[in-house]
């Protein structure tokens, strides 16, 4: 049965250019067929996972070969395909967590003219995300890398009616290929090095190259992570992709794409386990941005955007943790996980609210409305309650693991960490707040209502997986079934007990709770933002994204511009000026040269007569002197 694990791929990817294809007549059952094959695939992956935990330890990486897709002398790659503990894992969350997706984007763009469209593009993202979960070789991950970025870019641009969005789908292209030079030099290192791109092999035989080629091909790894992932510095064009459909937003930056490259390093373990400085580039890629994030979190007025400041955050906790080694593997993972059910329930939440709210954005207008949206009110604390970590929901299990892990690596890692989970708190109680509790600030043509059940329905799916999540660290179970892949890990011995870090970590929790009420309680809600001149540097640096656009503004966008204005400049003026410069000076010279050229006898006659005439006075000159 696993040699046919290619369907996972091919089932979605099938819809996904049949219904490309396919005339108007497939409108009316466009969305139906998306929903199903991402459903299919879904199925196909239970059955899949249920075999591998029937099997022994050892047995549990199936591979298959589908065919030879290089040959080329010495280079070698395969199409092939390997369902293990950590592919199967990541199969269930994006086929499982992608059909709740397809469910609620029924309802949510029921009357879109291209809604066909836009469930083949999510057809086609899945596949391309399974492809690069699944891959066996690096190039074919790569190839799976490029397509999920083909996906996203068409996605976030669906409504590219909108300037905005067009912009926003440009530059997550951009950004993202700046993340993938370093991929694919990366593999073009390996090939050098080892003679293959195989994953298995290049993990296998890291451990004879020197520390240079180690750290060199983890640098370029986590470049390429930071690119998917929106990791400080390639991460600018996460808040900015909020101008896709919010269904998008739910399964390209929360529980898929923007995982990728933490999949990416975990995959790679053999190679940031042979470099200390690759590693430590990771934990410190994390902890920055983990922070970032949650400071970008705290100023966004914008739900969506709020949001995306908060999966960067939370990316930026798996990142920390997959830096740690064996002792953080199986938490980034975990993390992952949960965080997939949970953000995604969010975004999908908030896509209710805007339902509700006639499609605005800002929380400034909100207010209230957990009277009239019960449904999206309930589902949507369910999710509040698990990132910010209140037991016993998911994040609580995940994130505290990743802060004590980060506790036994470094002290002042671990109290980033913990800082973050306080600023969490804070952020998104002010969403809460904003949202669904303070005084009501609609616009007087808005009436808010609950959405239907189309939508509603994957709502409580994974609000209930958000409460649950946790069962996956029941017994160490997460740990010991991926330690096979990622390694024992001899735990460092913390300086107080777990138990009293977990109280810690719960009271930090609670302050940014408490600080939240008090500050957004104190005074009511302004209905619309407040000036820059009239806030603090701190929200005002949050608005504008710690200045990430200017600062790629200032270092990469104008000195581009000026050098390409002084290229075509010296191009017309200077290359093409001396090439047309030529042809003008030889053509002016022909045209003068062409003058005496009369075609009369009686001239050319003359000329002679002309000619020897000054020649015989020349000979008397020199003969008289």
């Amino acid at each position: 049965m696993f040699d046919l694990q290619w369907l996972l791929i091919a089932i979605p990817l099938a819809s996904g250019l049949g219904l490309l294809v396919w005339g108007k007549e497939g409108d009316r059952f466009g969305h139906l067929i998306g929903t199903a094959a991402s459903a299919l695939s879904f199925l196909f992956g239970v059955v899949l996972f249920a075999s591998l935990l029937g099997k022994d330890g050892e047995d549990r990486s199936q591979s298959t070969k589908l065919f030879t897709w290089i040959d080329a002398g010495s280079f070698h790659v395969d199409m092939g395909f390997t369902f293990d503990q950590l592919s199967g894992l990541f199969v269930l969350l994006i086929t499982g967590v992608g059909t709740l997706i397809h469910v609620y984007s029924i309802g949510y763009m029921a009357h879109d003219e291209r809604r066909r469209r836009f469930f083949a593009f999510l057809n086609i993202f899945i596949a391309a995300m399974l492809t690069l979960v699944l891959a066996s070789d690096y190039l074919v991950l790569f190839l799976g890398w490029e397509g999920v970025g083909l996906a996203s870019y068409l996605l976030i641009g669906f409504w590219q009616h909108k300037d905005s969005a067009a912009a926003a789908a440009k530059k997550a292209f951009v950004v993202n290929r700046v993340g993938d030079l370093g991929m694919a030099t990366g593999i073009m290192l390996m090939f050098s090095e080892f003679g293959t791109s195989s994953i298995h092999a290049v993990n296998g035989a890291i451990t004879s190259a020197s520390g240079s080629v180690a750290t060199a091909l983890g640098l370029l790894l986590l470049l390429g992570a930071c690119g998917k992932s929106a990791q400080v510095p390639l991460q600018s064009w996460l808040l900015d992709a909020m101008e896709g459909p919010t269904p998008v937003s739910a399964l390209i930056h929360a529980a898929t794409m923007v995982t990728a490259g933490v999949y990416l390093v975990v995959r790679s373990n053999g190679i940031f386990d042979a470099s200390e400085a690759a590693r430590m580039a990771v934990i410190v890629v994390g902890l920055v941005t983990l922070l970032a994030g949650a400071w970008i979190g705290c100023a966004k007025d914008d739900i969506k955007k709020a949001l995306a400041g908060s999966t960067m955050s939370q990316i930026g906790y798996m990142m920390l943790a997959a830096g740690l080694g064996p002792a953080g593997y199986a938490f980034a993972i975990f993390h992952l996980i949960t965080h997939g059910f949970f953000k995604a329930n969010m975004f999908l939440g908030a896509g209710s609210v805007m339902h509700g709210m006639n499609d605005d954005v800002e929380m400034r207008h909100y207010g209230g409305l957990r009277t009239f949206m019960p449904i999206t009110f309930a589902t949507f604390g369910l999710g509040y309650l698990a990132i910010i970590g209140v037991p016993p929901f998911a994040g609580f299990w995940s994130k505290d693991k990743i802060i004590e892990a980060a506790f036994g690596e470094n002290f002042w890692v671990g109290l980033g960490a913990l800082l973050g989970a306080g600023v969490t708190a804070f952020y998104m109680t002010r969403l809460m707040i904003m949202t669904f509790l303070s005084e009501k600030r609609w616009r007087e043509d808005v009436h808010p209502h609950e959405s239907p059940k189309v939508m509603t329905w994957p709502l409580i799916g994974l609000a209930v997986l958000s409460a649950l999540g946790g069962v996956l660290l029941v017994s160490n179970w997460i740990t010991e079934w991926l330690e096979p892949l990622t390694g024992h890990a001899e735990h460092e011995e913390l300086a107080v007990p777990a138990i009293v870090l977990t109280l810690i970590i719960t009271v930090v929790v609670a302050i940014g709770v408490f600080a939240a009420v008090v500050f957004y309680r104190r005074e009511p809600i302004a209905a619309e933002t407040p000036a820059d001149s009239s806030v603090s540097f701190f929200a005002r640096a949050g608005r504008h994204e710690l200045y990430g656009n200017e600062l790629n503004d200032a270092i990469v966008v104008r000195p581009t511009r000026h050098l390409t204005r002084f290229l075509v400049w010296f191009d017309g003026k200077g290359v093409d000026g001396f090439v047309t410069g030529v042809a003008d000076r030889l053509g002016d010279t022909s045209q003068f040269l062409r003058k005496p050229q009369t075609g009369y006898v009686r001239s050319y006659a003359l000329t002679m007569f002309g000619g020897v005439a000054v020649l015989v006075l020349a000979l008397l000159a020199v003969t008289l002197a």
